[in-house]
């Protein structure tokens, strides 16, 4: 383990004294990019956009890997459809398992016997894991690291924001004002920890009509903008509610309709260039 600044993937360029950094790196792993999603409120569909963010930069040519660090409620095994549950340890560290898209991933679910088994540990346990999954597992090369975080602003998202050297933050959020209001304390609470905020994706912000292609917007979000600039933020991108992005887990589904593969493409666009 080391805290030197060239095994990071901040490369010197944080905020933090050298001094005192608290931040701890495997120098076996490099690991270019870290780029955390995360939210105020739980189901949003943040899990959903962390896997669908990895599976589409993977498919632009990138090297990818996924931190689950919703410990309590872990999903990334299930929406990539991976069914190991078993990890081995190696000389540089533990080793993550591959997706069938070669996307490598730790999560608490490849370390307990039933995926449906609770996660019972305090918070400070909680906290310890997520940074094991960060400094004792062989990420090896990466292009971009995905952290899925849990939601809210307690232990886990401080620990992370503490321990992990983010380069960035892209915060999900759905199209009514009670979610965007809890999503503003995961913005401003980034910004308190010298994390730069990438934008904000809107999920399940309408619904195509089957029969005449017509955008139908369920929830009222005619002050969304105003919440974007008052935030002092942007958009990255709408993504509608589609059954096919709710079936995502089973495998099967490999292509999301046009919009979503532009939209997601459009996302993953702005991270790569803001990670140059």
């Amino acid at each position: 383990m080391s805290s030197n600044c060239d095994t990071c993937p901040s490369k010197g360029k944080c905020t933090s004294e050298k001094g005192s950094c608290s931040i701890e790196n495997n120098v076996n792993n490099k690991v270019k990019k870290v780029i955390a999603v995360m939210s105020g409120k739980g189901g949003v569909g943040k899990s959903t956009m962390s896997t669908m963010i990895a599976k589409t930069l993977r498919k632009k040519g990138y090297s990818v890997g996924v931190l689950d660090a919703d410990i309590t409620g872990p999903s990334i095994p299930r929406l990539l459809n991976i069914k190991e549950t078993e990890v081995f340890g190696s000389e540089q560290g533990i080793l993550p398992v591959t997706s069938k898209e070669d996307i490598k991933v730790m999560s608490i679910n490849f370390l307990i016997n039933d995926e449906e088994s609770p996660v019972i540990l305090r918070g400070p346990a909680v906290s310890a894991t997520v940074k094991q999954f960060w400094t004792d597992v062989y990420w090896g090369e990466l292009d971009y690291l995905i952290i899925d975080m849990p939601p809210g602003t307690g232990d886990v998202p401080l620990t992370v924001m503490q321990s992990i050297p983010i380069n960035g933050v892209v915060v999900v959020t759905t199209p009514q004002d009670m979610v965007s209001m809890i999503v503003a304390k995961s913005i401003n609470m980034a910004r308190k920890m010298n994390v730069e905020v990438l934008g904000v994706i809107q999920n399940m912000s309408y619904l195509v009509c089957p029969d005449c292609n017509t955008k139908i917007k369920i929830f009222k979000d005619e002050d969304f903008k105003e919440y974007i600039d008052r935030m002092h933020t942007k958009l990255l991108g709408e993504m509608p509610m589609t059954l096919d992005l709710a079936k995502i887990s089973d495998g099967e589904v490999t292509q999301y309709g046009d919009k979503v593969e532009e939209t997601l493409n459009e996302i993953t666009d702005e991270i790569e260039k803001f990670c140059k």
